[in-house]
């Protein structure tokens, strides 16, 4: 069996569109291989779990037996690509957790691929955070996501040395519509006929980017 991809979504920040990641993340997962587990890690709305509720499950990393009961089905080589919407509150000691129980090398050894995507932020939090995971997380695990509607301009140098995922940003217009809790990225691309859109246009360059991105860091499902 090839390797199970976990992708870890975070940022000590909050409001640089992790969860609006995960979302597109999930559900080219879901589109892809017909499955996919995501869980969410968040005090605050929005929330993943209300965007896809079919799909996603709440977790807790705040205590003893939430962290295990995460890490026991993060561990599991089965195929299923799981996704973690981090939220910023936790991450801290979910990074804190991972190193101490040598999550990362336990992981390849059970034949998962933990794959880290950092959202990039400005701010002095992040720049002192980002430092701390290159310690722990080999560079070509460790993914810089460029949200251009958050970062404005050149991301910090530090933070461009490794892979980066760039997302364009959306007109305030498009960024409300796709806000709504009953959208659907698939579901656009499925039902517009018009394909020149800039929305349909700017999912299909997000799809495009995920898949090549697995293509990179994963070994070739035979």
């Amino acid at each position: 069996m090839s390797s199970t991809p976990v992708y870890i979504i975070c940022s000590p920040r909050p409001l640089v569109g992790k969860t609006l990641l995960a979302r597109l993340l999930s559900e080219f997962l879901l589109l892809k291989d017909g499955t996919v587990s995501s869980f969410d890690i968040n005090l605050k709305e929005p929330s993943l779990l209300e965007y896809l509720p079919r799909i996603t499950e709440t977790a807790d990393v705040m205590d003893t037996y939430g962290k295990m009961q995460l890490m026991d089905r993060l561990i599991v080589n089965d195929g299923i690509a799981k996704v973690i919407d981090l939220g910023f509150h936790a991450f801290d000691e979910f990074f804190k957790m991972t190193n101490e129980i040598g999550f990362l090398k336990e992981a390849v050894r059970r034949g998962v691929a933990p794959i880290i995507l950092f959202v990039a932020d400005t701010d002095r939090v992040s720049a002192r955070a980002y430092p701390t995971l290159r310690e722990q997380i080999p560079l070509k695990a460790l993914i810089t996501v460029d949200n251009e509607y958050v970062v404005r301009g050149e991301l910090p140098e530090a933070m461009g040395l490794g892979r980066v995922l760039r997302i364009s940003a959306l007109p305030s217009f498009l960024k409300t519509y796709i806000d709504r809790l009953t959208f659907s990225f698939t579901d656009y691309l499925r039902n517009e006929r018009d394909t020149s859109t800039e929305l349909h246009q700017w999912i299909r360059r997000n799809y495009t980017s995920f898949r090549e991105l697995e293509f990179s860091l994963l070994p070739q499902r035979s």
